[in-house]
């Protein structure tokens, strides 16, 4: 017997909103029921180029949806999740998961009053390059993390801080099964009135340091994160979407390149590998993957609590960064 289709109704179809109605449409099991967006300009494009019904009530779209997805502005993210958690929709929200620490503490307890499934847009989690690394990943001690992208305005309503290097944050948390113990953070504001560049020394509890660094304004783009772990160096290539794995050579790796080196400890073998990278749409398979939670009533991959947690670091670094800035000052 055939499941029914999910209702999807999504809150925002600007830029990225876009590409997430794309993505909904072309979905098996799927109902894409219609949209909300108070601009008038992007809510004439989407009922153009996609049919949809738009939405003037809010409350009505939420009521012919069984899940909403946030795409609108960081700002509108708390009031839109409270209405639909308070009448028992389940939500994808976009990265960062609310505008306020106090603001993502009520998603996370209203989502845990709700029993529904709640997923944070934290697309990183899906690109292929870091889906093919995470076999090789065992117990990371130092991460090096660069995320530079050129200007745009789009996304400056918050910090570069919680525009992009959140999304690092997360995969670190992810990676790193261990309390954060100390941060050091330093940051500019150039084009904003929040911080466009920084860079962020973390600390955790086992032993393990990242580094990150964060610019909005650079002339080129890079999204790379390179792990050292105890045999082991991991490169990973968001942006090209390749992975680099360098390691002491084991019986499993025969068919990969490999050398002799002399060390103070002796001849050891040395194997490069490249793992094979499979394609995907990330978007797409996020978007899956929340349905997937709903569906078989299973954890989301990125759930509120982890959103929160990206968020209370994300919000310590901002913290560290002002109290510089006010003690040079």
């Amino acid at each position: 017997m055939e499941k029914a289709k999910i209702k999807v109704g999504v809150f925002g179809v600007g830029h990225l909103g876009k590409f997430h109605l794309n993505n909904w449409r072309e979905m098996e099991g799927v109902e894409l029921v219609g949209f909300y967006d108070p601009d008038d300009t992007q809510a004439a494009i989407a009922e153009k180029e996609y049919g949809l019904t738009r939405y003037n009530d809010m409350d009505l779209l939420m009521d012919d949806s069984q899940a909403i997805d946030i795409v609108a502005p960081t700002n509108l993210h708390f009031m839109i999740a409270e209405k639909a958690l308070r009448k028992s929709k389940h939500i994808f929200v976009e990265k960062p998961l609310a505008a306020t620490m106090e603001e993502a503490r009520q998603i996370v307890k209203l989502a845990r009053e709700a029993r529904v499934k709640v997923q944070v847009g934290h697309v990183e989690r899906f690109n292929p390059a870091y889906l093919a690394a995470m076999q090789y990943t065992k117990q990371p001690m130092f991460v090096e993390v660069h995320r530079l992208a050129q200007f745009n305005p789009r996304g400056t309503e918050v910090s570069v801080i919680l525009d992009l290097m959140i999304h690092d944050i997360d995969i670190l948390l992810s990676l790193i099964k261990s309390p954060v113990k100390n941060i050091y953070a330093s940051g500019v504001a150039v084009m904003t009135d929040t911080p466009d560049i920084a860079n962020v020394r973390i600390e955790f509890n086992n032993g393990c340091v990242a580094n990150l660094t964060s610019s909005r304004i650079s002339m080129k783009k890079m999204r790379k994160i390179r792990i050292f772990q105890k045999d082991a160096y991991i490169g990973i290539d968001l942006l090209a979407k390749k992975t680099e794995i360098i390691k002491l050579k084991e019986e499993s790796d025969q068919d990969a390149f490999s050398f002799e080196l002399e060390t103070p400890k002796g001849t050891k073998t040395i194997a490069i590998a490249n793992p094979e990278i499979a394609e995907n749409n990330a978007i797409r398979m996020e978007l899956e993957s929340f349905l997937s939670s709903i569906r078989d009533d299973k954890q989301t991959a990125v759930s509120e609590v982890d959103g929160f947690l990206a968020m209370d670091v994300a919000h310590q670094i901002l913290e560290k960064i002002s109290s510089t800035v006010i003690l040079d000052s």
